[in-house]
């Protein structure tokens, strides 16, 4: 079971980390607001994007149809993965079956959800991660904390010495000038020796049966355009009906997870080039599931920009590996309970309910409007623990009464204003642990209006 609070209080362990953290996280929360004012119809743009998904994953099954029918045709072979084990076993075996050893992987949060690195390593082929961030979070055995910025959490001094250990830079150099540099040395032998390339895949078009990969290091195009084969790995929601539709998308996805007016490279992969072959694997893995939630659906349209998680004032306090699920922050929040309830249940709990993450979706997700229906069903379900069942049950018994609430608040007030701190601060009030709390009032708001105004009406 995932235990966000106390993950989270290991991250908050370190103050100076934390503060930068957050400060760095809401640098590209301002300068995707910068982008998105430059474009007079941005909220134009993110409603009709929202209405393409919402289209789309309506007529879901004859888009996927259309892209494995126009695919085909431009040699591309499409394989179907019904959950992470089958997407693993199929790229494996058109691995092994051309004898790859090496393969040079660029970004993609579908090959860290299924967990490919490990399972194709446990069978001897060696993946190279070539996003610089995969690439750091890599040699330090750890997942990425953040879905476009992987190794956010890192100091540039940490990253340093762990170039200095498995890279031979100098020693105590952390300059980042020089540091990607000699990453960039050390992964060309491996883009020039690479038996195949996996890259992700940002959108795929049914009308034309190509996909739509987009980076900012240009690594997947090197590594498709250098290797033998390429595989190319997808869920289902990545389909979008016509070529025409890509533009929307473009122009809300860089400028809502960076702050660009686009990615430096857009890269369309529309067949094998001669000599060569592609393929791509379509997974479902618990997506239909998703879709079949009308309350949750609404969760596919994600475009993994991040802008979500930039914004939460959670996510920035409390580093993405708190979260314990491949995609953190709000949206990783309404995605994981769907995967695995009882696993996954304090993550709908770690969010304010602020509702930045809603406001910021460049495809207009009700991101906090889903995660309040999470902690119904959780709660619901039982899912939740005794101890915050039975405070939620006591708490709406006393806001439900009028009478209730008064006195509540009264005894609240008189015990709460001469209690010592660690009465109110202590392991079994979790909620004040985290909380500075003002100043007890002398009176309830309802006193003081009587006193002020009531008296001077009579």
């Amino acid at each position: 079971m995932i235990d966000h609070p106390s993950a989270a209080r290991e991250f908050n362990a370190d103050p100076g980390r934390v503060a930068w953290h957050d400060q760095t996280l809401w640098v590209v929360r301002q300068k995707r607001d910068r982008a998105a004012r430059e474009i007079a119809e941005w909220e134009e743009l993110r409603a009709l994007a929202s209405e393409i998904k919402a289209h789309t994953l309506s007529h879901l099954d004859e888009y996927l149809m259309e892209f494995e029918y126009n695919a085909t045709r431009r040699r591309i072979a499409v394989h179907w993965a019904k959950d992470a084990a089958e997407h693993n076993q199929i790229v494996h075996r058109i691995l092994s079956q051309r004898g790859a050893r090496l393969v040079v992987k660029s970004k993609s949060m579908l090959t860290e959800e299924c967990h490919l690195n490990s399972f194709l390593e446990r069978r001897g082929i060696t993946v190279i991660d070539t996003d610089l961030g995969e690439r750091i979070v890599q040699l330090a055995g750890e997942a990425p904390s953040h879905i476009v910025l992987p190794a956010v959490h890192k100091r540039k001094e940490e990253i340093g010495a762990l170039f200095e250990k498995h890279l031979g830079t100098a020693k105590g150099a952390s300059d980042p000038q020089y540091l990607t540099e000699m990453a960039r040395l050390s992964l060309r032998e491996k883009f020039l020796a690479a038996d195949a390339a996996i890259t992700g895949v940002n959108f795929a078009i049914a009308e034309t049966g190509g996909v739509v990969v987009c980076t900012n290091e240009g690594n997947a195009d090197l590594g498709v355009n250098l290797a033998p084969v390429h595989i190319a790995c997808m869920g289902i929601e990545k389909i979008i009906p016509k070529l025409e539709h890509l533009g929307v998308f473009l122009r809300l996805l860089a400028r809502s997870a960076t702050g660009q007016p686009i990615t430096t490279y857009s890269s369309h992969f529309h067949g094998p080039r001669e000599g060569a072959e592609m393929h791509v694997v379509i997974v479902d893995n618990g997506r239909s599931e998703q879709l079949g939630r009308e309350e949750f659906r609404r969760s596919l349209h994600c475009i993994r920009c991040g802008a979500c998680i930039n914004t939460c004032p959670v996510y920035r306090r409390s580093g993405g590996h708190s979260y314990g699920f491949i995609v953190p922050g709000p949206i990783g929040s309404v995605l994981a309970p769907g995967t695995d309830p009882g696993r996954y249940k304090s993550l709908p709990f770690a969010s304010t309910l602020c509702g930045s993450c809603s406001d910021v979706c460049p495809v207009k997700i009700d991101l906090h409007e889903q995660l309040y229906r999470w902690r119904q069903v959780i709660v619901r379900d039982r899912k939740a623990s005794l101890k915050k069942r039975l405070a939620l049950k006591v708490f709406g018994a006393i806001l439900a009464d009028p009478v209730k609430f008064a006195l509540a608040g009264t005894i609240a007030r008189r015990l709460l204003a001469h209690a010592p701190n660690f009465l109110v601060k202590n392991r079994f009030n979790a909620w004040a642990l985290g909380r500075e709390l003002p100043p007890v009032p002398r009176e309830s708001f309802r006193e003081w209006y009587r006193q002020k105004y009531e008296r001077k009406e009579s």
